[in-house]
């Protein structure tokens, strides 16, 4: 019977971008119907890349490897008064690929290393957690009409119809088909999405992105 080797992956997951997941799994398919079981994490885990390996203790060397290069790359917690040491690793996966690119290179070992060229699913899933990231930085900075020097009773119009318009009623709301709302609110509203968003982004003054227009004066 033939024996099936295991794998050194690197994983990636939308929710938190700046790390990867580093480890071994004798069936990578199955590692990761485990990890994505949880519901704790709003985006699944997917495989970035693979490196095909004869030893399970490999991952750990890797791991020593990494640590000596930067040990502060490792994610390390304090709970409950014990220590949890994590397979996270505060890294790109392009450098964490060029890590394991240049072991298979040293052992003759290129073909294989794989990279996993991720699934159009995958691709939206990426977007979505980038843009609800960035949507949430905007939020945190609140817009102000006046500030962007747009007066009130003048009309902003939707990105993705200039015929859709509303009229600026103070410097936080809008009017639109007589009731007075938030931006943020009239942007769910015409966009049709249920997590919150950040309304400057989804509108113009002008021709001009309102958000261009904030940074354009600096508020």
């Amino acid at each position: 019977m033939s024996v099936q080797n295991g794998v050194i992956y690197i994983l990636t997951n939308p929710s938190f971008p700046e790390y990867v997941k580093i480890g071994y799994a004798d069936d990578i398919d199955k590692r990761l119907r485990q990890l994505n079981r949880s519901e704790c994490i709003p985006f699944a885990f997917r495989v970035y890349a693979t490196y095909e390996v004869s030893s399970r203790l490999s991952d750990l060397k890797i791991h020593s490897i990494i640590d000596k290069l930067n040990p502060n790359l490792r994610s390390v917690e304090s709970f409950n008064g014990k220590q949890r040491v994590r397979e996270f690793y505060a890294m790109s996966p392009e450098d964490a690929y060029s890590i394991l690119e240049a072991i298979a290179e040293i052992h003759g070992c290129g073909d294989k290393l794989k990279m996993v060229t991720p699934t159009q699913e995958e691709r939206t899933a990426e977007q979505t957690a980038q843009e609800i990231d960035t949507e949430s930085t905007e939020r945190a900075a609140n817009f102000s009409f006046s500030k962007c020097q747009i007066p009130i009773g003048d009309k902003i119009e939707y990105y993705d119809n200039p015929d859709i318009t509303a009229t600026v009623v103070d410097d936080r709301n809008v009017e639109y088909n007589g009731e007075t709302m938030s931006l943020t609110a009239l942007a769910k509203l015409l966009s049709g999405r249920k997590y919150s968003i950040a309304g400057p982004r989804f509108f113009k003054y002008k021709g001009e992105w309102l958000n261009d227009i904030r940074h354009r004066l600096g508020v």
